[in-house]
């Protein structure tokens, strides 16, 4: 019973989280179907707390942070870390896998009019899990600023750094732990995707995935101005600068894909 409290003070403590997640879910289950999202949501989740685990006890990988133990008895803590923290890193490596996926998947068209084939070889590929990780860590570039200063807004000062970081007090350290949980969980995640059966009734090429990585790439954006608009709305111009910035070639790139301009991958055999 204490377990299931805490579990409800956590949703209405984090509605914003849960919302999220609840799309990425929704979305994934479209996407890849009930097995494989169960197998991503769950080993990102694990493999995200044992990294935050051993890093507030060994400095690996994120490098030393502690929390603080503000909001112990307004929401679940796994040990010494939060349950939403370590959750939140699932559906932020689903969207960046969805973004990913928009630009290297074979496609046609434009627009709304857009398609996107399945392509199971391009999707275990490692230009994929690299991009992956690299938009997961990007989107991190972006949160971690505004979390840390999350005694201005409704997150709460749940977390800081001993020895704050060059990057607006985030250690690059920190970067490079979130680049590890994405290789590790999106790495297992691909292997095994190579061997599942393949999700719903029309098989690769003929299957159309747009309409789904779209969404995908929608929550992706909504999660960055989400960020960005708190970044802003704290006072911090030179942090939400940095983050617009930054997007902007992403975001061409993205637009030029959209509207078939960019070249477009072959599927792979």
């Amino acid at each position: 019973m204490e377990f299931l409290a805490l579990l409800g003070k956590t949703l209405l403590l984090r509605p914003y989280v849960f919302l999220f997640l609840a799309i990425a879910l929704a979305t994934s289950i479209h996407l890849i179907g009930k097995q494989r999202t169960a197998i991503f949501f769950l080993m990102t989740w694990v493999t995200a707390f044992v990294c935050e685990f051993s890093s507030t006890r060994t400095g690996v990988p994120f490098g030393w942070y502690f929390y603080n133990g503000s909001t112990v008895g307004r929401e679940l803590y796994i040990s010494n870390v939060p349950f939403m923290d370590s959750l939140s890193f699932s559906f932020l490596l689903f969207t960046s896998y969805c973004l990913a996926l928009v630009f290297l998947l074979p496609a046609k068209g434009s627009g709304l009019g857009m398609v996107i084939h399945d392509d199971r070889a391009t999707r275990t590929s490692i230009p994929v899990l690299g991009l992956t990780v690299l938009f997961f860590v990007l989107l991190d570039v972006v949160i971690d600023p505004v979390a840390l200063r999350g005694d201005r807004w409704f997150l709460g000062k749940i977390y800081y750094y001993p020895e704050p970081g060059m990057h607006f007090g985030v250690p690059i350290a920190n970067y490079a732990g979130w680049a590890v949980v994405g290789l590790i969980s999106f790495g297992l995640y691909q292997r095994l995707d190579r061997w599942l059966p393949e999700h719903g009734h029309m098989p690769p090429p003929t299957k159309n995935v747009a309409p789904q990585l779209l969404f995908g790439c929608a929550l992706y954006y909504g999660i960055l101005a989400f960020n960005l608009a708190v970044t802003f709305w704290i006072g911090e111009p030179w942090i939400g600068a940095t983050g617009l910035l930054m997007y902007l070639p992403i975001t061409a790139f993205l637009l030029l894909k959209l509207t078939g301009r960019l070249p477009v991958p072959a599927p792979s055999q």
